[in-house]
């Protein structure tokens, strides 16, 4: 069903930051070998290893498409030294990994402990992947589970496209919600609309584009993530030969003019790329910015770069109350996403 913004009432909830305390992480199994062609089976100990970080301080949910691959899962996670006690699985089939994209964008109101979820319609990053339609029915699959309300705004929209202070700030690119192969019959305004409705936000903060080799035309957990109310770490190349390092001077001096509801300039944490990873001839869209934020870590992605510890001894500074763990992503980002892509938070209440 297509509802329009102004006939649904969802002011009291929102779409919280990703510190705030979670009951669990969503994951879609990973089982396309296209997604990662000629790697599919390396990705899995790294993969596992976040899950066992994550376990260690909050549930982590995981759809798989039959108990055939349930099995698997566990065989690979128990390999990792998982705890399989904090990990719960469902059978919701899925066309690929990518839950931070076609999971389910859950809205809390913390004064009633309700949460409710929105089903954005989605279509693999402007038809570029088909199938999709076992993920874009995802959301509604664990709303129904759980017995929750949900929405469907009835446009498309991924969760990699837009990052929350939790204070009514959302913070995406025109690059990736413009673009014409997602919702060509809105223009900018309608859109804004689209996010303060069913995100529950009050301000809509846009940056340009995003790296090079990023195939969702420019997803913000790229680029810039937001790390407390006031404060965002965003990507920025130091090599001026390097393809990113315009674009990334372009969204940081963006970021410099920003102001916040309360009239507050943003604070600017810069983060360094890593080296460029390349395989097969192909840029791939490596990025330290693409962290997840679970209950007691943050788990980011490094690729094998003289970069690596600097940028994990930023993001720690910017999580004192949580331990940042790296992971090396060389091979997972040959699917062209890493940890933050392939996940999704759940709220407590």
């Amino acid at each position: 069903m297509d509802y329009r913004p102004s006939t649904i009432n969802l002011k009291s909830f929102h779409f919280p930051a990703e510190w705030a305390p979670q009951t669990a992480m969503w994951l879609s199994w990973p089982h396309k070998e296209a997604s990662w062609p000629g790697k599919l089976d390396l990705i899995y100990p790294k993969y596992c290893e976040f899950i066992k970080v994550v376990a260690q301080g909050q549930l982590v949910r995981v759809n798989v498409g039959d108990p055939q691959m349930e099995a698997f899962a566990k065989q690979q996670l128990q390999i990792a030294g998982a705890d399989l006690s904090k990990i719960e699985f469902y059978h919701f089939p899925t066309n690929d990994a990518w839950c931070r994209d076609h999971g389910p964008a859950f809205l809390v109101n913390y004064d009633t402990k309700e949460k409710v979820i929105v089903d954005w319609g989605y279509n693999a990053w402007g038809d570029k992947y088909p199938p999709y339609d076992l993920d874009d029915v995802i959301p509604t699959k664990i709303a129904n589970h759980f017995n929750l309300p949900v929405y469907h705004p009835g446009i498309v929209m991924e969760g990699g496209s837009v990052d929350f202070n939790g204070a009514g700030t959302v913070l995406t690119t025109t690059a990736c919600l413009l673009n014409k192969n997602r919702n060509p019959h809105l223009n900018q305004g309608q859109i804004e609309e689209y996010l303060q409705k069913f995100y529950g936000v009050e301000q809509v903060l846009w940056l340009g584009d995003g790296i090079i080799g990023d195939d969702t035309d420019g997803h913000i957990d790229d680029i810039t993530r937001f790390v407390n109310e006031d404060t965002v770490i965003t990507a920025v190349e130091e090599n001026k030969s390097d393809e990113n390092y315009n674009i990334l001077q372009e969204n940081l001096q963006t970021l410099k003019t920003m102001r916040l509801l309360n009239g507050k300039q943003l604070n600017i944490v810069e983060l360094p790329m890593p080296d460029a990873v390349v395989y097969d001839d192909q840029r791939l869209p490596a990025s330290y910015a693409n962290f997840y934020i679970a209950n007691q870590s943050v788990i980011v992605p490094t690729y094998r770069s003289r970069n690596d510890d600097k940028a994990l001894d930023i993001i720690q500074s910017c999580f004192p109350d949580r331990k940042v763990v790296g992971i090396d992503s060389t091979d997972i980002i040959w699917g062209l996403g890493s940890f933050h892509c392939l996940s999704q938070q759940e709220p407590a209440v």
